[in-house]
């Protein structure tokens, strides 16, 4: 059974409920049986891909960080030692 959206005719709250196709749901506030379904907008695909390609280069883009961050701590020292860049 799917997860529908209701809306109550009563009170007007929105619920969701497991509940069969066509079947009469109560309101959980009010507890009113005038209650209509929703149609409920579907959720576009995430946007992130997945996959080994997709880890190896989060590890390859972490690694570049990793290393830009020693290069901009290093800089600092020198600017603090005295020495230009």
């Amino acid at each position: 059974m799917p997860i529908y959206e209701f809306e109550c005719g009563e009170c007007g709250m929105r619920f969701e409920e497991l509940a069969a196709a066509g079947a009469a749901v109560a309101c959980p506030s009010c507890g009113a049986e005038r209650s209509r379904r929703l149609f409920s907008a579907v959720s576009p695909p995430g946007r992130q891909p997945r996959g080994a390609g997709v880890r190896s280069d989060e590890s390859r883009r972490r690694e570049r960080e990793a290393a830009r961050q020693d290069r901009m701590a290093e800089s600092r020292k020198r600017r603090a030692a005295g020495e230009k860049p």
